[in-house]
């Protein structure tokens, strides 16, 4: 005969999770901003992905016979100063935009949250060590240590995300080690470690699970700081190099047109402009509808 009494939790967990899961969406669902930021963001994910679709030509191919023409029904968002499709090059610099993001927060989580779970759950000296290297990154402005490290390291889209990625990890060691603080004394763990269960296994199995909510919430919003990092080098040219289409090179190369040609300028702006502010409004969606202490 089966137990009931050992058979109710294995049922109502499962149930437990669904219905907190639902709460969840019901709360980011009210939240407009964030459903705004969740369609901008499918929006330029669909367009990274369908890019050969949207724009058949070579967004890379000049054509000095249409140089700098303003929209119209050939080119709707009109040419830049070689002739190229301004709407292509947007396009295309949709996928390098996320193919930046997605490599920047690679680099954070890799190397921010294990050094986090160390940080704050063993304390004491390796605790200090991090922290004081922490605390030196933090000391420079998070757009001046990529910057920095552009210089050290050259230019190009390999060395962008890594040095914008780097400018992220002491966000996401101070974040992972404040919750790690918090959860480190919950009786499940201190359970964990009286019946000899090793550091290792607590950290991935006990802790990690329970402070994946404000990884997330950063990492939604890590993604358009990311975007916004990348235009800037890019402005500077010192980020992607031409021909690659690249939002922030397509400024830098526009900014000497901008009286006589400012649609050159105009819509790639308006990209980086949507692109950071949909991460945003969903990331602050998805912060409010995770914790548990928000009622909207």
């Amino acid at each position: 005969m089966t137990d009931a009494s050992t058979e109710s939790p294995r049922m109502t967990q499962p149930a437990a999770t669904a219905s907190r899961f639902r709460r969840q969406w019901a709360k980011l669902k009210r939240n407009k901003a964030a459903l705004v930021g969740g369609v901008l963001i499918l929006v330029f994910v669909l367009t990274a992905l369908l890019a050969p679709v949207l724009y058949r030509g070579n967004p890379s191919a000049p054509n000095l016979m249409k140089s700098l023409e303003p929209p119209s029904l050939e080119n709707p968002l009109g040419t830049d100063e070689l002739g190229r499709s301004i709407l292509g090059r947007i396009i295309y610099g949709a996928r390098v935009s996320l193919l930046i993001a997605v490599g920047v927060i690679a680099v954070g989580i890799i190397l921010g949250i294990p050094l986090g779970l160390i940080s704050g759950y063993y304390g004491g000296k390796v605790d200090f060590i991090i922290q004081r290297i922490t605390d030196a990154m933090l000391a420079f402005p998070g757009f001046l240590l990529a910057l920095a490290l552009v210089a050290v390291l050259g230019i190009g889209l390999k060395n962008t995300m890594i040095s914008i990625g780097i400018s992220m990890v002491p966000i996401y060691i101070r974040l992972v080690r404040g919750c790690v603080l918090s959860v480190r004394e919950e009786i499940y763990v201190e359970a964990a470690r009286a019946v000899g269960t090793r550091d290792a296994v607590i950290l991935i199995r006990h802790i990690l699970p329970n402070v994946m909510v404000p990884i997330t919430v950063q990492t939604t919003l890590g993604m358009g700081t990311a975007i916004l990092f990348a235009a800037g080098l890019g402005f500077l040219g010192i980020g992607v190099q031409p021909p690659t289409p690249e939002w922030g090179a397509m400024l830098g190369s526009a900014r000497n047109y901008l009286f006589h040609a400012p649609h050159v300028a105009t819509f790639p702006g308006i990209a980086i402009f949507l692109a950071v502010l949909s991460f945003n409004l969903f990331g602050d969606g998805l912060r409010d509808a995770l914790d548990p202490r928000f009622k909207l």
